[in-house]
């Protein structure tokens, strides 16, 4: 009796496991790097943008890249006012908005592959995504338009962004500290500490007390 209980325990065990396996082919373990891909390419509308301060340095015209306007180059000296940038995060993940300290405007490709100036940047060909590539350098890929990329020749004029490829030269950048004053993002200027001066008073005398 004891043999056949014993039994029964088994096959019991043997069928549950088999069921558990079931289960989990039913139902997959889900793909958290295609879900951390899917939430990097949905803008953030909650939490507050950080912006981050500093120019590209492009590897191939050894300039800076400028938003003058309409006009966008890399042919700024180190420190030029128009070489100042604001990076403003637009998701969870690395992509981006690049807006001018100086002009305001931001930095977008149209959909012939031309680096624009524009002063709305909230259209998805003006949002680029930040690669750091193995060489150390960083390369900028535009949101709308997979696979194209931010790129400028030796005089620093814009490259047709749909022959660029990421182990070009042209695609190439270092993000360096603006020399120039400090490079905050409100317009406001810092005021000088007033200090809050109060009447005098007279301080009562106190009364010696006659033993």
């Amino acid at each position: 009796m004891y043999g056949i209980n014993q039994h029964c325990i088994y096959i019991s065990f043997h069928f549950f496991v088999l069921w558990c396996q079931t289960q989990g082919e039913n139902h997959p373990s889900p793909n958290f790097n295609q879900y951390v891909r899917t939430q990097g390419a949905v803008t953030d509308q909650l939490s507050r943008r950080q912006v981050r301060v500093y120019q590209l340095y492009s590897r191939t015209s050894g300039k800076h890249v400028q938003i003058h306007g309409k006009r966008v180059t890399a042919t700024a000296e180190d420190g030029n006012l128009y070489a100042r940038l604001f990076v403003e995060t637009d998701t969870f993940g690395s992509r981006v908005r690049i807006r001018g300290a100086e002009s305001g405007r931001y930095l977008c490709m149209n959909r012939k592959g031309k680096l624009v100036g524009k002063p709305n940047g909230r259209s998805k060909d003006c949002i680029f995504t930040e690669i750091v590539l193995e060489n150390n350098y960083t390369a900028f890929q535009n949101a709308k338009y997979e696979g194209w990329y931010v790129a400028f020749t030796r005089k620093g004029r814009p490259m047709k962004a749909s022959r660029t490829r990421e182990n070009q030269r042209e695609v190439h950048f270092i993000k360096r500290l603006h020399t120039g004053l400090p490079p905050f993002p409100n317009t406001d200027q810092s005021k000088p500490f007033e200090f809050i001066r109060f009447p005098s008073t007279r301080r009562a005398k106190r009364n010696r007390k006659i033993t």
